[in-house]
């Protein structure tokens, strides 16, 4: 009520930190599917500020017998209006999900390995996605450049290939509308087999950042089992003892890396870190399962991990290789 009054009052369009969010969001969709995420986060939050300022509208009876009350408001009918467009809207996410659910099985029967950039908004993954895959996606010093998820295939200097996603960026306080509705879309990041969470090191609150992206990647569900690599980026806009002291860290840990997506600097460490992570990752086993366990070696050969089956009298013999993250899922069955 007080936004309205406010708007007419001044006579301008008057925004919160929410609503500009979803601006910037609707003004950055491309695809269908981020159009739809983006209406029905921008739904849900109309829902919540919805004013009784039509109640000269009111229907004039309603109900049974003599003494009818009031019938349905006006802010009834535009509440129910509202829950009408989500549940049309959310039925046709649900498809897109189910869509994105068999490109994952697919993307399982192939032996390669899924790398997730994720980081705050404006960190410069779409750069680093750039730089790895030679692709030409969106990249621009501004927030939330990147709605729609992007993969290519990556070949790492020591000869294996992997998938590398670009995400959409997060932000401090990131609505929970926003949240719910691109939950399809950051379910790519739950499937990796290594996150990099890409950091803009240039930044002041660089710090109060990684603790936002890491509470959102929680709160998501990625299990603490799933290895991280930091990417310190933007060190070409950091000068000085600042740069040197951020090399000299970066040096000193396996799990960090200091770089430059613009220019290229310490791109190579980064990717041979990867290649050595995933030739570490993967370890050769073998398995007897009983003929009663049909759904354990269904998941197995969906999962793109069997080398060689055989039958015995005991059951199947399979010979697989696969990464922790496997093995604990598979354990899970």
């Amino acid at each position: 009520m007080q936004q309205r009054n406010l708007e007419k009052a001044w006579g301008v369009k008057l925004l919160d930190r929410t609503g500009l969010i979803l601006e910037i969001f609707a003004a950055r969709a491309r695809t269908r599917e981020g159009v739809l995420q983006v209406e029905l986060a921008a739904l849900s939050y109309q829902r919540t500020r919805l004013v009784r300022a039509w109640t000269h509208l009111e229907r004039q009876r309603g109900g049974l017998g003599f003494v009818g009350g009031p019938g349905e408001t006006q802010i009834e009918a535009d509440r129910r209006a509202l829950d009408e467009q989500v549940l049309r809207i959310k039925k046709q996410l649900e498809k897109v999900a189910r869509t994105r659910e068999l490109h994952r099985a697919a993307r399982r029967r192939v032996p390669f390995a899924l790398v997730a950039l994720v980081g705050y908004t404006n960190a410069g993954k779409s750069t680093l996605f750039n730089r790895l895959t030679g692709a030409d996606v969106v990249a621009r010093d501004m927030l939330f450049a990147t709605l729609d998820p992007t993969m290519r295939g990556v070949t790492l200097p020591s000869g294996q290939k992997v998938i590398l996603s670009d995400t959409v960026g997060f932000i401090s306080d990131l609505p929970h509308e926003l949240v719910a509705a691109f939950r399809a879309t950051l379910e790519e990041v739950l499937e990796a087999d290594l996150i990099l969470h890409v950091r803009d090191i240039s930044h002041p609150e660089s710090g109060e950042q990684a603790a936002d992206v890491a509470e959102i990647l929680t709160s998501l569900g990625v299990k603490p089992a799933t290895p991280q690599f930091e990417v310190w980026n933007k060190l070409d806009l950091v000068t000085g003892a600042a740069r040197d002291g951020l090399a000299q860290q970066a040096a000193t840990r396996p799990t960090v890396f200091a770089l430059s997506a613009l220019t290229g600097e310490g791109i190579a460490r980064l990717t041979d870190a990867v290649a050595q992570a995933f030739d570490q990752a993967t370890t050769e086993h073998r398995l007897i399962l009983p003929f009663s366990a049909g759904r354990r070696r269904a998941w197995l050969h969906a999962e793109g991990v069997v080398l060689a089956e055989t039958e015995s009298d005991d059951g199947w013999h399979i010979d697989l290789r696969w990464s922790a993250r496997q093995e604990s899922n598979f354990r899970a069955l």
